[in-house]
C-alpha cells in the first residue's frame, strides 16, 4: 500500500507511539484506510517517521487491542474486517463531471449508446497479448522521463498511417500524443492563444467544445451547418473578428454530412486572410460507412493554419484515453513545450501497444472488420423500423431519427433509461433550444441481434407515445 501520511509532534505531551496509534485509528474510522488494507511494516513506517521500531510495534499492539487491525505474522498487519461502528457522516451527494455529457461511468455500454465501439467485435485476445508485450517493454525501459510529446515509435506510426489513410503528410515531430480529444483541445487552446475571445463552433456541435471554451474564458459563436457543413459566410457575418474555428469536416458531429470542397476552401481562405486558426476534429473519418472518406482538411492547408486532431477512442477503446494532434511545422517546437509544461503524454504501455497495432497492420484490418459489422447492424435496425418511421442518413455511427419540433427528445431519452436503452437526444447538441432540431441518435455499434430485437420495441413505443 502507499505510505501513510501524517506527522509527529516531538515536543507534544502525547508519546510518539500514541500519536502513531491515534493517527492510524483516525484514518481507519474516517474510511481513508479501507477494510483489509495492509499497513506498512514496523521497519518501513519507523524509517519513514524517523522513530524506533519499538515505537511502531507499541502503536500496532494498541490498535490490535482496539480491534482496528489484525496481525497475520510474516504476511503483515491489516485493517480489521470487523470495525467498530463509526458515527454517520452526512455528506452532500457528489455528481459526475459535466453531467449532461456523462450520466453513467460505471455500467457497460447500453443499447443505442453513442460514441462507444462494439464490445463483441474487438480482438481482445490479440490486444491482450500486444498490451502485455507493451507493459513488459515499458517496465524494462530505463528509469528516465519519457518524451512529453509521446513515444517516437508511436508518432512515426501515426504519421505513416495519416499519409496513407488521410492524405496528410507530416513528420513525427509535428505529432503530439494527448489524453484523448479533450486533452488535444485543451492543449490547442493553450498553444494558439487566439487574440479574439470569440470562437466559431458548429451549431449543432459536440457539447464538450462549448464547455471547454467557456472554462478557458472564450465565447462560443454558434455557426449554422447545412448539407455542405459549416456555413462559412454566416460565420464571417456573426463574428468577423474570431481567430479560431472548431469543425468536424469528415463527418459532422452529430448530423453526419461532410464539409464540401467549396466550404473547405472558403474556411481555409478565411483563416489565412484573417490570421485565424482551425481545429479539425477528424471525427470518425476511419469509419465512414457509406461513400468515400474525404481527405483531411489539414491536407489542403498550405498556409499552416490547421491543427488536426484524431483519437483511438472510437476505433480501439475509449478507456485508452489516447489521442493525437498534428500541428503545423512552424508550431511544432512551441507545441512540444506546451505539452511538456501542461499535459505530457502518459500511459507508456498503451502507446507501445497502439504503435505495434498500427505497425503490424492489425489496426487497418480491425477497421475493415468493424465497418462490415456496423453496416450489418445498421441494416438490422432499419429492418426493424416500419415504413412510418422517417430515418435520415447515418450521422457518424448513429442513425438519426428526426422528431417533430414539439417533441421532448430529452424526455424520451430519459424514459428509455428505464429499459436499459441509451439513445442520445439531438437537441442538447444545439447552442440554444430556440433553433434546436428534435431527434434521437441511435448508435448502431452494440446492436447484437437478440438485444436489438428485445430493445427496439420499447423505444418505438416511447417515440409513438410522444409523437
Amino acid at each position: 500500500m502507499s505510505k501513510l501520511r501524517f506527522s509527529l509532534n516531538r515536543q507534544g505531551e502525547q508519546s510518539l507511539s500514541e500519536q502513531v496509534r491515534s493517527s492510524i485509528a483516525d484514518a481507519i474510522r474516517q474510511g481513508h484506510l479501507y477494510e483489509g488494507a495492509r499497513l506498512p511494516s514496523w521497519r518501513d513506517l519507523a524509517t519513514q517517521l524517523g522513530v524506533s521500531r519499538g515505537t511502531i510495534k507499541t502503536a500496532y499492539d494498541r490498535l490490535s487491542d482496539d480491534h482496528l487491525v489484525i496481525s497475520k505474522g510474516a504476511a503483515g498487519t491489516f485493517v480489521s474486517s470487523v470495525l467498530p461502528a463509526a458515527p454517520k457522516v452526512v455528506a452532500e451527494a457528489s455528481r459526475l463531471p459535466l453531467p449532461d455529457l456523462y450520466q453513467d461511468l460505471e455500467s457497460s455500454p447500453k443499447l443505442f449508446q453513442v460514441g462507444v465501439p462494439a464490445q463483441d467485435g474487438f480482438p481482445f485476445k490479440q490486444w491482450s497479448r500486444i498490451m502485455l508485450r507493451g507493459s513488459r517493454q515499458a517496465v524494462a525501459e530505463s528509469l528516465r522521463y519519457p518524451d512529453p510529446r509521446g513515444e517516437q515509435i508511436l508518432r512515426k506510426e501515426i504519421a505513416a498511417y495519416l499519409a496513407v489513410a488521410r492524405g496528410l503528410l507530416c513528420s513525427a515531430d509535428q505529432i503530439i500524443i494527448t489524453n484523448g480529444y479533450a486533452g488535444a483541445l485543451g492543449l490547442a487552446l493553450h498553444l494558439l492563444r487566439p487574440g479574439s475571445q470569440r470562437v466559431w463552433v458548429e451549431d449543432p456541435c459536440y457539447p464538450l467544445n462549448r464547455h471547454a471554451l467557456s472554462l478557458a474564458g472564450f465565447t462560443s459563436v454558434p455557426v449554422p451547418v447545412d448539407d455542405q457543413g459549416i456555413c462559412v459566410e454566416q460565420g464571417i457575418a456573426l463574428a468577423a473578428d474570431a481567430r479560431l474555428a472548431i469543425v468536424t469536416p469528415s463527418q459532422q458531429a452529430p448530423l453526419g454530412m461532410q464539409l464540401s470542397l467549396a466550404r473547405r476552401q472558403a474556411l481555409l481562405a478565411w483563416a489565412q486572410e484573417n490570421d485565424s486558426w482551425v481545429i479539425e476534429d477528424d471525427y470518425l473519418s476511419e469509419l465512414q460507412l457509406s461513400g468515400q472518406a474525404a481527405p483531411a482538411l489539414a491536407s489542403l492547408d498550405h498556409d499552416e493554419r490547421v491543427i488536426h486532431v484524431g483519437t483511438f477512442s472510437k476505433t480501439i477503446s475509449p478507456r485508452l484515453r489516447l489521442g493525437f494532434m498534428v500541428v503545423p511545422a512552424r508550431l511544432s517546437e512551441r507545441a512540444g513545450d506546451t505539452a511538456a509544461a501542461l499535459s505530457p503524454a502518459s500511459a507508456l504501455p498503451s502507446q507501445l501497444a497502439v504503435a505495434e497495432f498500427l505497425r503490424d497492420g492489425h489496426y487497418l484490418r480491425h477497421i475493415r472488420r468493424m465497418k462490415r459489422l456496423y453496416i450489418q447492424r445498421r441494416n438490422a435496425l432499419l429492418a426493424l423500423m416500419d415504413s412510418t418511421v422517417s430515418v435520415n442518413h447515418m450521422a457518424g455511427l448513429s442513425l438519426l431519427l428526426p422528431l417533430a419540433d414539439d417533441t421532448d427528445d430529452v424526455g424520451i431519452a430519459e424514459a428509455a433509461a428505464a429499459f436499459n436503452l441509451a439513445p442520445a437526444p439531438l437537441s442538447p447538441w444545439y447552442a440554444t433550444q430556440t433553433n434546436a432540431r428534435k431527434g434521437l441518435l441511435l448508435g448502431v455499434t452494440n446492436l447484437s441481434s437478440p438485444a436489438l430485437e428485445e430493445g427496439y420495441p420499447p423505444l418505438a413505443a416511447l417515440v409513438a407515445r410522444h409523437r
